[in-house]
């Protein structure tokens, strides 16, 4: 029987980045993938003819350029088309228009508030600092603060000087911000409800936390760290829908000779002795691997893919506690004609990026106290973006698609799981929020699919339907993520390393959590990276 290298558990995007990583030093891996899909999260399908939804991950900024590089993949078909900015719609009929352009972007803050454009320019300015210091930590393994090997040494003298290369004031300012929350972040610069709405939403997309909970400004520095084509907090679409960042990679894994099985359900990982011998597949195949590879959270990897007898007791203690709470739906329309948005100006740029209906922070955290009752939001937080406009790859001539992000939506129903008909009254609240805006709206859908945590968790594997796969808090970030003593992709059993959005620096289609740990895994093989950017002296 076949001994592969490596085999790595599901093909979503950090586990395909961490395979065609392993592949091009030399090492014979497969991939392996319970649907008859790839991709996870970032998969782009056709629910419905002539329409081709995003239908988990819908937007790209957060992808590492770097390995963008590496693997070639513009080579292999993935294009991003950069997006205008986006839009919130008051309830009073006016809007809030954002900008890439820096001074359009201040002149239309200066048509609500005069003060809050001035702000904006100090805002941006310590926003961009905060970036500038954690952006080069993202491609670089978090250091063990208890070790004293010299590369943990090494890491942790590079953030001191870091660190130390701050004015006091910097330093204040900078551990306030990673455990304040965002609507207090926010308070210190603006004054007007609905650019503070506008500018929160960042701090809330994909967390179990309201606006007014600490550690929210935090995850909106999480989502600005990302750039298209150079450009530094843009967002845009993957041209093809989000599927075409895993097809690439997966083009790029299949021509360095990598292999992928779907329809391949991995049950356990098979260990031995305290060792990692491969996994055994549902059906009660076994496949042989030198070493096994989880993109898979850390839950479902520690605690349904491995047998408790061979972990550490508070090594799985620590893994039960671990935050990953559900708190976001999807909802994926095809639309039949473009809908109309009569409070925005005919043919705005602002409808080629997102669009949003909560306008002040208070509906913000309303929507969040529903979600704390066990129920989705009455009035929930949208992001709603509309492909099509500038892809038209996904739908035919004339025809849309709408991806709306919903914020919030909890894993169990008031602490029932979910129905079917509770899943259609979560869509139609949305629905009914949309035509509110928009009149005529039901009348243009063709075909919706409303994806809740029950249907996030049973088809992609995210635990409570998680899209960071662990909350984005303090207490979870660089060496305490997943686990203290295990924040660099390794286990407490040999050869068995984790890759996912649990590992640092988290969530978001970014591949950062996919590349470090190959990294790692390379220097455990005592072999070169030299096909890596930015290796950190790998060997």
């Amino acid at each position: 029987m076949k001994t592969y290298d490596a085999i790595v558990i599901d093909a979503g995007h950090n586990g395909l980045v961490n395979a065609c990583y392993l592949q091009r030093a030399g090492l014979d891996v497969l991939v392996l993938e319970k649907n008859d899909w790839i991709g996870g999260a970032a998969v782009s399908r056709e629910l419905t003819p002539g329409f081709l939804y995003s239908n988990c991950s819908y937007v790209c900024s957060l992808f590492r350029p770097e390995i963008m590089r590496d693997l070639e993949l513009p080579k292999y078909g993935l294009q991003v088309i950069a997006y205008e900015g986006g839009a919130v719609l008051t309830q009073d009929g006016d809007y809030l228009v954002s900008y890439r352009d820096h001074e359009a972007h201040r002149r239309e803050f200066a048509r609500w508030s005069p003060r809050d454009a001035e702000a904006y320019e100090r805002y941006s300015r310590d926003v961009t600092r905060q970036c500038r210091f954690i952006q080069p930590l993202l491609m670089r393994t978090a250091p063990d603060p208890t070790s004293f090997r010299p590369r943990d040494v090494s890491e942790l003298v590079y953030l001191g000087r870091k660190f130390a290369g701050l004015t006091a004031y910097e330093m204040a300012e900078m551990l306030r911000f990673w455990t304040m929350s965002i609507s207090d972040f926010l308070e210190e610069y603006f004054e007007t409800e609905v650019i503070k709405a506008y500018l929160a939403l960042s701090g809330i997309i994909g967390t179990a936390l309201g606006p007014m909970s600490p550690g929210t400004a935090y995850v909106l520095l999480h989502h600005y760290m990302g750039e298209v084509d150079g450009s530094v907090g843009a967002w845009g679409y993957a041209r093809g829908g989000m599927g075409a960042v895993t097809q690439a990679l997966a083009a790029s894994f299949r021509a360095s000779g990598g292999t992928i099985r779907t329809e391949v359900e991995v049950e356990r990982v098979l260990v031995r002795d305290g060792e990692t011998k491969g996994v055994v597949l549902a059906g009660g195949e076994e496949v042989h691997g030198r070493l096994v590879v989880s993109n898979a959270d850390v839950k479902r990897t520690f605690l349904k893919l491995v047998d408790d007898r061979e972990l550490p007791a508070p090594f799985l203690r620590r893994v039960r506690n671990f935050k990953i709470r559900g708190s976001s739906g999807k909802v994926n329309i095809a639309l039949d004609s473009m809908p109309e948005f009569p409070a925005l100006p005919k043919d705005s740029p602002c409808l080629r990026g997102d669009l949003h209906f909560t306008d002040t922070v208070e509906r913000m955290e309303r929507a969040y106290d529903d979600w704390k009752a066990g129920r989705w939001s009455a009035d929930p937080f949208l992001d709603m973006v509309i492909p099509t406009l500038l892809d038209p790859t996904m739908a035919s001539p004339g025809k849309h698609f709408m991806s709306c992000f919903v914020q919030y939506c909890p894993p169990k129903v008031e602490g029932r799981d979910w129905t079917d008909a509770d899943r259609d009254a979560f869509g139609e609240t949305v629905i009914s929020q949309i035509a509110d805006y928009s009149p005529g709206f039901r009348d243009r859908i063709v075909h919706m699919e409303v994806r809740t945590p029950r249907e996030l968790e049973a088809e992609v594997g995210l635990t409570e339907g998680n899209i960071f796969q662990g909350e984005l808090t303090f207490d979870q970030l660089l060496f305490n993520r997943p686990v203290p003593g295990y924040a660099q992709y390794r286990s407490p059993i040999r050869g068995l390393y984790i890759c996912g959005s649990s590992t640092h620096p988290g969530g978001g289609v970014m591949g950062a959590p996919g590349r470090n740990a190959a990294a790692e895994i390379l220097r455990d093989l005592k072999k070169p990276a030299s096909h890596m950017s930015d290796a950190h002296d790998v060997l």
